[in-house]
């Protein structure tokens, strides 16, 4: 019943942009912490970005002043931008949610990731 659409991904020169897009649905998105991580074989998911209610943000520092993350709630969409890319930024990127039901049961979802490879 929860699902999280990601798409965006591609192939993409280094120096160039990208928009990744994170469509929700069958969850309370308002409410929800959002995030993108990113994963490269043989290494563990990373953080990349997270945006909670209101709008506050957190960025890894690999990644500071390149990329932004923004919500949509009216759409149920978190995008992530990002500029400047670089080869180490190629990764399957990873949509989150995070947040608590009206019953203030936790739940997190991932959605089925989308491939970003920057490369000449």
């Amino acid at each position: 019943q929860v699902r999280l659409v990601e798409s965006g991904g591609g192939l993409v020169q280094p120096g160039g942009s990208l928009t990744l897009s994170c469509v929700a649905s069958g969850v309370n998105f308002l409410n929800a912490d959002l995030g993108w991580y990113r994963q490269v074989p043989d290494k563990e998911r990373e953080l990349v970005s997270r945006i909670y209610p209101g709008g506050p943000t957190r960025y890894a520092d690999s990644v500071k002043g390149r990329f932004t993350i923004f919500r949509d709630n009216a759409r149920a969409t978190v995008y992530l931008q990002m500029h400047s890319l670089k080869p180490e930024d190629t990764a399957v990127y990873y949509c989150h949610i995070h947040g608590f039901d009206s019953g203030h049961n936790e739940y997190r979802y991932w959605g089925q990731g989308t491939q970003v490879t920057v490369s000449s």
